[in-house]
């Protein structure tokens, strides 16, 4: 599925966050956003996943050459991780089941698809466990496994790693960067670290001026 933003705009309170903002996204990347705090980043990422909609122009998805409706059955076709993930005070397990279990997926299907996701971010000991007693780098893993799980086609992060230990970091580098080795899913994240955005970009752009610009290296 390909992703074309086309000259996006948004204003709060009359100041301009994003002007004329295009980029056309149609690989697996991982794509990197990068610019300054308030530039807009999280924003664009809204505007990409449908959660909130530009004051001007169009976000236009594309499969085979058609041009998909914004409707449930796109949406369900990607999903947005936040910097702060919200969880439920039930386990681990649950937390990542929830959005498979809401879909209808048959008990031993949630089963199977958790469990692989759990394993993949490296948290399946800890699937009984109350996801409230994890710590902050860990909390952002289940939810990293909780996107996974419904298999999404687009994976938006935004600022995966904030506020998150060193070793969780290293993790969550390790799980975007075999996201990449699968081939399956186009990442497309934010970062305000400038040597995380160089280990992880296959393609590095930056907000500037209200505007997105790809930086050549």
């Amino acid at each position: 599925m390909k992703l074309l933003a086309t000259n996006i705009a948004k204003h709060y309170g009359g100041r301009t966050i994003l002007s004329d903002c295009s980029y056309t996204f149609n690989g697996v990347g991982p794509y990197v956003l990068m610019g300054p705090n308030g530039c807009g980043k999280s924003t664009f990422l809204r505007i990409c996943s449908l959660l909130e909609q530009p004051d001007a122009g169009d976000m236009l998805f594309m499969d085979d050459g058609i041009q998909l409706p914004h409707d449930i059955a796109l949406r369900r076709r990607m999903t947005l991780v936040l910097p702060r993930t919200g969880v439920f005070n039930t386990t681990v397990f649950n937390n990542v089941a929830y959005g498979l279990t809401v879909r209808g997926v048959q008990k031993h299907v949630v089963r199977e698809k958790v469990g692989s996701v759990l394993d993949f971010v490296g948290m399946a000991h800890k699937e009984r466990q109350n996801a409230r007693t994890l710590s902050s780098g860990e909390t952002q893993r289940l939810g990293i496994a909780r996107a996974l799980a419904i298999e999404p086609e687009i994976l938006f992060l935004d600022e995966p790693t904030a506020s998150v230990d060193e070793e969780n970091t290293a993790i969550i580098e390790s799980i975007i960067g075999r996201l990449k080795q699968d081939g399956r899913t186009t990442v497309i994240m934010t970062t305000h670290d400038k040597d995380q955005a160089e280990r992880l970009a296959d393609t590095l752009l930056f907000i500037t001026e209200h505007r997105i610009a790809e930086h050549k290296r």
